[in-house]
């Protein structure tokens, strides 16, 4: 029997996990306050992006002794920045569970090369043993494993007398979970993400130990200019005040600045964290009574509340990886021709199935539009 086709589709059909969706209610009228044709190195442009590390500080609840700056290349570039400046004086453990922090452990392994290098991986939807990590080492892992659906559940694994730095990709995880930031001497994120800012723009968070060594070091190999965060052996204390290293989007900043207002405005980090939970409820609540699809990540303890990624279960009827990845392709295929929910299919790198981006500036009730439509283009491809 045919499963009759939704009567509503959601009101914003976005569920990509980057660039996200806009915060609700957003129009280009929220930008009209941006400093444009101005330099961002104008009196103006310096307090646009003076504001937007003052409220980042503020919603994120930054503690006052770290640096927050704003750096070009989106996340990938803020994570970049911290392995090329501060490794090299001890070992570096990476952990790895999906294709991000993979990323960043060939930059550990085949472009810096350095000798001492151990690599903690774990199969997609699953989290490698923590407890083995080497704290007297350097540390680079990924709070949120955003291909994956799989997070560290909290900090409790960083112990507070390590010896190394600890560098977090926080890029899913910041505005949506508790990040530790006494545990943390590097976090990372982008605007696009649960902010749902435009894209190509990073923030670098740094703690005082991370300052310590970047001051006390200089790496063995060459730094482009765009990673270079000392001069003389000195903090380039600019960076971390609105003085950014390259020309930014003043008009990218003025939409941060509209979503962090945004923030601010519904209660704050607690208010963003609780719309994050809530979207990831609806999807778990359909995974529960619905046969033929399962989480990827199995453990709801590291299971995420932005970047939820979903497999066919074996009730499904499909038993190849071709035959689950054509499903989910004519799946997203025939929902995006209703215009019921766009770019939610798996990452490429990651099994077959979907990826429903949760985060803050996703409404609940599209959230649970979207599993009627996944009900109803599922009855209908596999007849």
């Amino acid at each position: 029997m045919a499963t009759p086709r939704p009567g509503s589709r959601p009101a914003n059909p976005c569920f990509s996990s980057g660039p996200c969706a806009k915060r609700p209610g957003w129009s280009l009228e929220a930008l009209a306050g941006a400093t444009l044709g101005r330099s961002h190195r104008s009196k103006p442009g310096k307090e646009k992006l003076r504001s937007a590390i003052d409220l980042t500080r503020e919603l994120l609840r930054v503690p006052p002794d770290h640096r927050i700056g704003v750096v070009p290349a989106s996340d990938t570039g803020a994570v970049e920045m911290a392995l090329w400046s501060l490794l090299g004086p001890r070992g570096v453990d990476v952990v790895a569970w999906e294709s991000f922090s993979s990323g960043w452990a060939t930059d550990v392994v085949k472009q810096l090369r350095l000798p001492d290098a151990r690599i903690f991986t774990a199969p997609y939807g699953a989290l490698p043993d923590l407890s083995h990590i080497d704290f007297d080492h350097d540390v680079v892992f990924a709070w949120n494993g955003t291909t994956s659906g799989v997070r560290v559940p909290d900090a409790d694994f960083i112990p507070a007398d390590r010896k190394g730095l600890t560098i977090c990709d926080a890029t899913s995880a910041a505005f949506a979970q508790d990040l530790d930031f006494s545990k943390l001497d590097v976090a990372t994120f982008s605007w696009q993400k649960v902010m749902g800012g435009e894209a190509a723009h990073g923030v670098l968070i740094l703690s005082p130990r991370a300052v310590e060594r970047l001051e006390s070091h200089t790496p063995a190999w060459p730094l482009p200019k765009i990673f270079r965060l000392t001069k003389n052996g000195r903090l380039i204390e600019g960076i971390f005040s609105g003085e950014t290293i390259n020309t930014p989007s003043l008009l990218a900043v003025e939409d941060y600045l509209d979503a962090l207002r945004w923030g601010a405005s519904i209660g704050g980090l607690d208010a963003l964290r609780a719309r994050c939970d809530a979207n990831a409820g609806v999807v778990d609540q359909w995974v529960a009574r619905t046969p033929w699809i399962d989480h990827l990540a199995k453990d709801p303890a590291t299971r995420s509340n932005t970047s939820v990624c979903l497999a066919f279960s074996p009730l499904a009827g499909v038993a190849t990886e071709e035959e689950k990845a054509a499903l989910a392709k004519q799946m997203v295929a025939m929902i995006e021709r209703e215009g019921a929910g766009y770019d939610f299919g798996a990452y490429r790198d990651a099994p077959p199935g979907f990826r429903i981006w949760c985060g803050a500036t996703v409404e609940a009730a599209d959230v649970a539009l979207l599993t009627q439509w996944l009900d109803w283009a599922y009855m209908e491809a596999t007849g």
